[in-house]
């Protein structure tokens, strides 16, 4: 990591509450509000999620399940994001939320009218941009949390003791 992290600090809390508060905490309430407001269902929303986390390498990112009331998608969804053009276990949504995650993180300059059609044909132009929020926030904070090191030595509560 090359952030110096006073004693007793949370690696994250320190670095985007504390070192530039006023970026931070606007960055912060605006990822925390991708989860809190999403409309869009949970497979879609964690495989556009966890593909961006594939691709930006955040361990903490990539180890974190969203909870949507006490339901999570399966460990084994991570591997089916990894293969989302073979896979049997998506549908049509699920699938182009890995896509649509891929072709933005990596390829955004394809992006093109046929690629929009297949998503008008199931998502809402309301839902296209709130997906392209959502992958916004993820590309940009789990890279930023990455490039930092910070997903190396922040743990996810359930893991604080192992």
């Amino acid at each position: 990591m090359i952030i110096d992290i006073p004693e007793g600090k949370d690696p994250i809390g320190y670095v985007w509450g504390e070192m530039v508060p006023g970026i931070g905490i606007a960055a912060s309430n605006f990822s925390l509000a991708v989860y809190a407001h999403t409309t869009l269902g949970l497979p879609e929303f964690e495989a556009a999620r966890l593909r961006i986390a594939q691709i930006n390498g955040c361990l903490f990112c990539l180890d974190w399940r969203t909870d949507r009331n006490g339901e999570k998608v399966d460990e084994s969804f991570a591997d089916d994001v990894t293969n989302w053009r073979t896979t049997e276990n998506f549908d049509d949504r699920v699938r182009l939320a890995a896509e649509y995650a891929e072709l933005y993180a990596l390829d955004h300059h394809s992006l093109d009218d046929e690629f929009f059609a297949r998503m008008l044909e199931h998502y809402t132009q309301a839902e296209i941009v709130e997906l392209s929020m959502c992958l916004g926030s993820w590309l940009a904070f789990g890279r930023l949390n990455h490039v930092l090191g910070l997903d190396a030595v922040c743990v996810l509560p359930g893991h604080a003791a192992g």
